[in-house]
């Protein structure tokens, strides 16, 4: 299975949903999916004052571009804070977070097997 061919629609036309994990205000809008493979396109948005320290540490099998949009959040693990403009390309297996946001940050992800 693929992920599901799509003209250009307007992706606010998406519903938010929760994101899965202790952190309720974490959401996500997936734009496009194949749940087989775990091929995936979402925006990623967390409110203001959000922690994820609750989720941990993230590991995952698959690779993930993430390109923050707007706003800023900061890896705790790390110490650094990442803003709009930065990109990252994370091979499956890569640590990344916990992160915390004082202003708000959202993303544009790519997940795709490896």
């Amino acid at each position: 299975m693929a992920k599901p061919e799509y003209e250009f629609f307007p992706a606010k036309t998406v519903e938010f949903t929760r994101c899965a994990g202790a952190v309720e205000s974490l959401v996500e809008r997936v734009l496009a999916s194949d749940p087989e493979s775990g091929v995936a396109t979402r925006i990623l948005h967390m409110p203001p004052g959000t922690d994820t320290t609750p989720n941990g540490v993230q590991v995952h099998d698959f690779w993930e571009e993430v390109y923050i949009l707007e706003g800023s959040f900061t890896d705790t693990r790390l110490g650094q804070t990442f803003s709009a403009g930065d990109f990252a390309c994370r091979p499956p297996g890569m640590e990344h977070g916990p992160w915390t946001t004082e202003e708000g940050v959202t993303t544009f992800e790519v997940r795709y097997p490896a």
